[in-house]
């Protein structure tokens, strides 16, 4: 079992193009999936309240374009 980042690094280095093409699919994936998490729990913990309520007064006020 690899237990260090250098390992890790190492065995990437490693590998063949076709392997590396895969794990940067499946890397990017793992990092999106997690960053989902991340956001769902700030959400649920409000963190990002104050945020929303900007951007809402933001709105309300016309500071905002329409996309």
């Amino acid at each position: 079992m690899m237990s260090t980042l250098q390992e890790i690094e190492a065995a990437i280095r490693q590998l063949p193009e076709d392997d590396l093409a895969a794990l940067r699919t499946w890397f990017a994936e793992f990092d999106a999936a997690a960053w989902d998490r991340q956001f769902e729990r700030d959400v649920a913990e409000g963190r990002l309240d104050a945020l929303a309520e900007e951007a809402l007064r933001d709105a309300q006020e016309g500071r905002c374009t329409d996309l």
